[in-house]
């Protein structure tokens, strides 16, 4: 792999830019594939140019003081050129050009390019994906302002070894509002998010070479947390004094029995309940996250939570299915559910979606294909993180089957000891 640069500077002539039977002198430079040329406003006859070393033939004194001229040129350019390559900077032709005669290149910056993307995409992400960005804007300008003592950096400063000392960064990073740090995974959330915003950089052609070519993203594969089918009657057999705790706890059952995310819950309402085709009623609506549309059947359980709170002042307020609750609060609440409940699993609202697609759908043998249309992915392989659950459901079918063809060896040997 090259490390170096490649740099040239050669004086050449152009007839078609002089006068008087003289040709107009340029000098281009060369920097790897990138070449410009400048007009040095000094001219020459073709008979006084020695074309093979780019300068005049010394025939007189005013000849040698314009070879004198192109070597101050030589000299200066060479110099702006080291210029970039001591202070690291992706150096151009057109760089070393515009520093030449003077003209300041107005480079954009990180902080110009992610205040470009989260403006862009504020109307095309999810808010609680926009807000995710505005968290790793955070921690980049806090990496950039403790590692390069500065508030901001060009885009041309960005290269490979920027994106590893980010990452190492992140990962020995230690939050003053709670004691644990990131995991692998939630570092490599950070770096995705940047990676894409210097990918829009380089549409834009803000960015000449992408420092992210040569850097690889390890996401570690997770478990998908779950509760069991005795977890999940745990909680739904448990009643609570406290409105709030038992608000929460309903909140998270329906979730269980629908698959529906928190904020496609808290924007159901009363239209989003249709007849179907098969004389009950389903919840239609359209997941936020992937703007696909999610078809439901309402079990009972869910009903019977529906018709809960359908008619709470709150939720008649709003026009909606049920009171609105932030996601901070109901996880906080949830925790007490699980206290409450002697549940060890680490229980917050999404958990209650991965139920939905492993205990309550999956295991009890509802097609793969069809719990991924009800939980609104975009592709199958999204639902298929949760195959380790089929892989049970396929164990315990066995196992049956082990049984009754062991139940039939028997009954056969029987018959034919009777007989």
């Amino acid at each position: 792999m090259r490390s170096t640069n490649t740099f040239g500077i050669h004086f050449v002539l152009r007839m078609n830019r002089g006068k008087n039977g003289k040709a107009a002198i340029y000098v281009r430079i060369v920097v790897n594939k990138s070449r410009c040329e400048v007009a040095l406003k000094r001219m020459v006859d073709l008979s006084d140019w020695n074309q093979s070393k780019g300068l005049a033939k010394p025939k007189n004194e005013t000849l040698k003081s314009l070879n004198s001229y192109l070597e101050q040129c030589r000299c200066l350019l060479a110099s702006h050129y080291q210029e970039f390559i001591i202070n690291k900077q992706l150096v151009t032709a057109e760089a070393v050009k515009n520093k030449y005669l003077g003209i300041e290149q107005q480079e954009n910056t990180l902080q110009s390019l992610m205040d470009y993307h989260n403006l862009h995409m504020k109307e095309v992400l999810a808010p609680g994906t926009i807000k995710n960005y505005h968290t790793t804007v955070r921690y980049i300008k806090e990496f950039v302002l403790k590692h390069f003592k500065k508030n901001d950096l060009y885009l041309s400063e960005l290269n490979y070894e920027f994106i590893t000392q980010f990452e190492y960064f992140l990962r020995v990073y230690q939050p003053i509002d709670h004691h644990k740090g990131m995991e692998n995974n939630g570092v490599m959330k950070h770096l995705e998010r940047l990676q894409k915003m210097v990918r829009l950089g380089a549409k834009l052609g803000w960015i000449d070479k992408n420092p992210f070519e040569f850097f690889k993203l390890k996401l570690q594969k997770v478990e998908r947390g779950f509760l069991s089918s005795d977890e999940l009657a745990a909680i739904e057999d448990k009643d609570f004094s406290l409105q709030r705790i038992q608000y929460a706890k309903d909140l998270f059952v329906f979730s269980c029995y629908t698959g529906i995310a928190y904020i496609d819950v808290m924007q159901l309402t009363p239209e989003n309940i249709i007849l179907g085709i098969d004389g009950n009623y389903w919840i239609k609506t359209t997941r936020k996250k992937t703007d696909t549309v999610v078809n439901v059947p309402i079990l009972p359980k869910a009903a019977l939570i529906i018709e809960k709170y359908k008619a709470n002042p709150r939720s008649i307020a709003k026009g909606t299915l049920f009171p609105i609750i932030s996601n901070q609060k109901l996880n906080s609440y949830l925790k007490e559910v699980a206290d409450l409940c002697g549940i060890k699993s680490h229980l917050t609202f999404h958990l209650a979606r991965h139920t939905f697609a492993t205990s309550v759908t999956l295991s009890n043998g509802v097609p793969i294909e069809t719990v991924s249309k009800m939980l609104g992915h975009t592709t199958i392989r999204t639902t298929q993180i949760y195959a380790k659950v089929i892989e049970q459901k396929v164990s315990k079918d066995m196992a049956n089957l082990r049984n009754t063809l062991d139940n039939n060896e028997k009954s056969k040997l029987i018959l034919r000891r009777a007989q």
